[in-house]
């Protein structure tokens, strides 16, 4: 990169407030800015109006408007086939395998900080700036390193925790040392004359235009009847198509006679290869231990076992654990206590304090049985 005094960035602008203000700010900081809208639908009418997530004409419309308020050269780059099938096509084909993927995590690691990226230094630029509430430090060794936002009720990082050094080395988040709150930034953009001020914001999935996920899956994968079960392997209920379900899952299960103790069931596991669902008691989804795959380390990765904290879900909270890299490019966790609704396909973001030192894939989860963990107490 150039002297940090002045770079040649390309901010990504979908069209809502906080990235509108984190390029704002870039610009205002002395950089040389160009906006640019990622256009992610080859039909972006069939969008859902209004989605903070770069996907609609009007979205696109809202950014332009936003780099003319700036002052800044603006394009529209169609990355609509590298979206499909990176991040759609990805997402449909984890709920057929029987696990619950993050689009969000997807979209940074293979659009905004690859093809992106790879795009813009190809072109000169030397960062990628976003909207994204969290912050880049240097550490003591020289390396990047990727911390929580100061505000943590706005932080962002888990979903960025799929980002490696080089991509760190490129990246801009103007807004991620501010403590300030939403309406703050909403009060900014308006100061600014960013008619994006009062955009609502949209936490759906941006390329599901109803929000009805079930829905999406099904029209995509069909309906395939199946079997649910219980612990024991008894049938107690049947379901048009087992990526309608996720574990934890409590609401929705359709099952004819309640349990024998009268609580609630939970979706424990998901088996794609016979259709089937398993559901069963709270206490059967405390989870002790995960193996997880695709290891992504940002910066030096640990070379053996360490303590840290762990993520489990973009707005979940922190737990202990124990975790080491395999020699397969994966990760073992355990936990220093059980915790619940952890699925295969999602992410584990491991922190050391508030630096994000690594992410990885969930693979299988560990964890008593229930009838185990009646008959010892736990």
């Amino acid at each position: 990169m150039t002297s940090p005094s002045r770079l040649r960035v390309l901010a990504a602008m979908s069209g809502g407030v906080d990235s509108a203000v984190a390029a704002a700010r870039a610009a205002e900081a002395g950089h040389d800015v160009t906006g640019v809208h990622l256009a992610l639908s080859a039909n972006p009418q069939s969008f859902r109006t209004g989605a903070r997530g770069c996907c609609t004409l009007e979205d696109s419309r809202d950014a332009r408007r936003a780099a003319d308020v700036i002052g800044i050269p603006f394009y529209v780059w169609d990355l609509a086939e590298r979206f499909r099938e990176d991040v759609v096509d990805d997402f449909v084909n984890e709920y057929q395998a029987g696990r619950t993927p993050n689009p969000c995590l997807r979209c940074n690691e293979r659009i905004k900080f690859a093809a992106l990226l790879d795009r813009a230094l190809a072109l000169g630029f030397d960062a990628v700036c976003t909207g994204h509430y969290a912050q880049i430090t240097t550490g003591a060794d020289g390396a990047r390193e990727l911390h929580r936002a100061s505000d943590e009720a706005k932080d962002q990082s888990y979903v960025l925790g799929v980002l490696d050094e080089r991509q760190l080395a490129h990246a801009l988040f103007p807004l991620g040392d501010t403590l300030t709150t939403k309406t703050e930034i909403r009060a900014e953009a308006e100061r600014r004359g960013l008619a994006v001020a009062k955009k609502p914001d949209s936490h759906d999935i941006c390329f599901i235009a109803d929000g009805d996920t079930q829905g999406f899956l099904a029209s995509r994968l069909g309906a395939a009847e199946g079997d649910i079960l219980d612990e024991d392997g008894e049938r107690v209920g049947t379901h048009r198509g087992a990526h309608g379900f996720t574990v934890g899952q409590r609401k929705g299960l359709r099952i004819g006679r309640p349990a024998p103790d009268g609580k609630p069931r939970y979706v424990l596991d998901i088996s794609p290869v016979d259709n089937t669902v398993t559901v069963g008691p709270l206490e059967a989804l405390d989870v002790h231990a995960l193996t997880a795959i695709r290891a992504r380390w940002c910066g030096t990765p640990p070379s053996g076992p360490g303590r840290y904290t762990a993520q489990l879900r973009a707005h979940g909270d922190e737990t202990s654990v124990a975790a080491e890299p395999t020699a397969d490019g994966g990760l073992v966790v355990r936990f220093d206590a059980p915790v619940r609704g952890v699925a295969p396909g999602q992410a584990v973001v491991l922190y050391d304090g508030t630096r994000v030192v690594g992410s990885a894939t969930i693979a299988a989860t560990s964890r008593e049985t229930h009838a185990a963990a009646t008959s010892t107490g736990g």
